[in-house]
């Protein structure tokens, strides 16, 4: 879609004189560490044989996403993003992520 566009979810045309479109906007929030049950879980999925460890199931705004990675990432000392919902941290770090976890309030880490 163009960047000069408006989402309209994909609403094109209404035959309603009296229609106004309504935006929808989802108050997103980040729950609180203790209550986020996050996944950890070790991936080589379509990554050429190279390991990465995968945070999933944290619910909350794309910027706490973000940090979280970013925090993850420097206590692991490797790379990564965030997107989509999950922390991709590379190599097989799933102890240290869950030591960083459970030291940072996130009770219900969960290693798979």
């Amino acid at each position: 879609m163009s960047k000069r566009k408006a989402d309209n979810n994909g609403l094109v045309y209404s035959t309603d004189k009296n229609f106004q479109f309504e935006e929808q906007h989802d108050a997103e929030t980040t729950l609180p560490a203790g209550q986020q049950k996050l996944k950890i879980r070790l991936d080589t999925k379509q990554r050429a044989g190279k390991a990465v460890t995968l945070v999933e199931g944290f619910l909350g705004t794309k910027e706490d996403l973000e940090e979280l990675g970013k925090k993850l990432k420097a206590a692991c000392g490797t790379g990564g993003s965030a997107k989509d919902g999950e922390i991709i941290v590379q190599g097989d770090n799933r102890d240290k992520v869950h030591q960083w976890l459970l030291k940072n309030g996130y009770t219900a880490a969960k290693r798979v």
